[in-house]
């Protein structure tokens, strides 16, 4: 399990304070809404920005509140691994260097929540393409960048890589795969100057949010009775951002917001069995889960 350990043996770079002013950010998934809140408390700091997405409308608007001589907005499809390389190298003719890479990008279902039964394969296998693999895509073309400068990779995984993901299914487990991703780039940076974090979001007010809470009467219903009220409640983009620029600068493993979910981290090996048994006796979870398979 990740830890909120900062000081890996022997490298002089992890465990001092990481100073943002300056440093070029490349973020995907750039115009959402924890990347846009990203954004903006990344360049309070000093950051200079490299805002990523599929929509250059939408990046050029989220360009427009920031000075142009400290941003670059370049559309990105995370699953095309020769274009996610090129913008590696456009960033670095532009700025000269990058320093933190934000692999932020992510799907998750389009309409309706579906088991894993009754879903679309196409979209099931789009949504590991782009929460999985385009993660890998993004470190991959960014790595030796980020290395040459002793800087960060950053991956936004989500709580939902330590809680069930029932009829969420792609996206639990693209998180949970992104996760060990993140741990074992740390582990492989150790003692090279750079190191490698992973994000872990609880439910925050973003559109992927919005099935779950009140974009479908049924997900509603499933959250309100497999989760606890202070569980439930939703944060806003800007304390996930808050808590990012945070972890960034002390360069910390594990970046949890909010705090409410640490201990679920934490005991994940003893809640993950518990939780599990509830929902398999639960009969009003297997009839939402039933409702939701039949009407997908």
């Amino acid at each position: 399990m990740v830890t909120g350990r900062n000081d890996l043996q022997g490298d002089p770079h992890v465990g001092k304070k990481y100073d943002l002013n300056g440093k070029v950010v490349l973020i995907t998934g750039a115009t959402g809404g924890i990347g846009a809140a990203s954004a903006r408390a990344l360049y309070t700091k000093g950051a200079n920005l490299v805002l990523t997405d599929l929509s250059q409308q939408s990046l050029d608007l989220l360009a427009a509140e920031f000075d142009p001589a400290r941003v670059l907005a370049l559309p990105l499809d995370v699953t095309d691994a020769a274009a996610s390389k090129a913008v590696v190298l456009q960033t670095v003719e532009h700025f000269g260097r990058l320093d933190i890479a934000f692999a932020n990008a992510g799907i998750a279902w389009r309409n309706n929540p579906a088991t894993i039964a009754s879903c679309d394969e196409a979209e099931f296998e789009k949504i590991i393409d782009v929460d999985l693999f385009g993660v890998w895509r993004t470190l991959r073309a960014a790595l030796p960048e980020v290395q040459r400068n002793h800087g960060q990779i950053v991956i936004t995984s989500s709580i939902y890589s330590f809680v069930n993901g029932m009829v969420n299914a792609p996206y639990a487990a693209s998180k949970a795969a992104v996760e060990m991703l993140g741990r074992a780039l740390r582990a492989e940076l150790a003692g090279t100057g750079a190191s490698a974090s992973v994000l872990y979001p609880g439910w925050t007010a973003t559109p992927i949010t919005e099935l779950a809470f009140g974009g479908h009467a049924t997900a509603s219903e499933l959250i309100e009775s497999a989760f606890p009220a202070v569980l439930r409640k939703q944060v806003q983009p800007e304390e996930i951002a808050t808590a990012l620029v945070a972890g960034l600068t002390t360069r910390s493993a594990a970046i949890i917001a909010p705090a409410r979910w640490k201990p679920l981290s934490m005991l994940r090996g003893v809640m993950s069995p518990l939780s599990d048994a509830l929902l398999d006796r639960s009969e009003k979870i297997h009839r939402l889960v039933r409702n939701i398979e039949s009407n997908r």
